[in-house]
């Protein structure tokens, strides 16, 4: 009788997870049809075919050193929506073309919305260094803010540990943990400057700049000295801001680096030749 209770129980409880509502029942099964698409494009064997300059060789050679691309940057973003299930829906949108890797909520809920080794379509037009097809080396990671909001413990604990395997399992380098204002002065200010880079440093995800640091040369230039870090000074007035929200908090309009802006640039610098 027992046996048969539990066995009872246990229809039920199949049933009624059965019947559970799954709101992304469609959008789950089209990134499947996508996905298996690219699988079948990566399985495929290499092939040329021949025409009047290519002599294509009577045999297949396929090589045995190889692996998958793997990211080489983080870029980090906050949504600007008016919470997470609006984020999510949007990223499910055909029409938005717009998605990221994570979206992480205010209570710390983390979606995995797509695969690692795949190319989100996050950075937009973008550049750091000499790199200008970000969203082909990097995981984007969205941060449910408003950008006019402190960021919640919840989130910043569930994105460094997010972000301790991502450096882990890809081996990304501290340097590369950016944010989506930092590739894309003028254009973008996320994370916001309510982010905490500082901390993210501190635990391996970026650079920070040195408390007791050298004097500034005086022939010390500070575009150049943006440069080296990786951005884009096209635009030396959007720069100087990107640099000034990122490492000051500093959302002035103004283009003028204090000598403690100015003493901090220096001291990075050198961190990134």
């Amino acid at each position: 009788m027992k046996n048969l209770m539990t066995i009872f129980i246990c229809l039920i409880l199949f049933v009624l997870n059965s019947c559970a509502p799954k709101p992304y029942a469609d959008t789950n099964q089209s990134y499947k049809s996508q996905a298996k698409i690219f699988s079948k494009q990566l399985t495929g064997l290499p092939s040329i075919e021949a025409n009047d300059t290519i002599k294509a060789s009577p045999f297949m050679v396929g090589t045995t050193n190889f692996n998958l691309r793997k990211p080489n940057f983080v870029i980090i973003h906050h949504t600007a929506q008016n919470g997470c299930s609006e984020t999510l829906k949007t990223f499910t949108t055909v029409a938005s073309k717009v998605s990221a890797h994570y979206v992480i909520c205010k209570d710390g809920t983390v979606h995995h919305m797509l695969n690692d080794y795949m190319r989100a379509w996050q950075a937009g037009i973008s550049k750091w260094g000499n790199t200008t097809d970000i969203n082909s080396v990097s995981i984007g990671i969205e941060i449910d803010n408003n950008g006019f909001e402190p960021f919640t413990d919840e989130q910043i604990n569930s994105l460094l540990s997010v972000l301790a395997k991502l450096k882990k399992d890809y081996d990304i380098p501290a340097a590369n943990f950016i944010g989506h204002g930092d590739i894309a002065p003028g254009r973008k200010v996320d994370p916001s400057a309510y982010f905490p880079w500082k901390k993210l440093a501190d635990n391996g995800f970026g650079l920070w700049y040195d408390e007791v640091r050298d004097s500034v040369p005086a022939n010390f230039n500070n575009i150049q000295a943006l440069r080296i870090i990786g951005y884009n000074v096209k635009d030396t007035t959007n720069a100087i801001r990107a640099f000034k929200r990122h490492f000051f908090s500093d959302t002035t309009k103004s283009k003028i680096l204090s000598d403690t802006a100015r003493s901090a640039l220096f001291n990075l610098s050198k961190k990134y030749m």
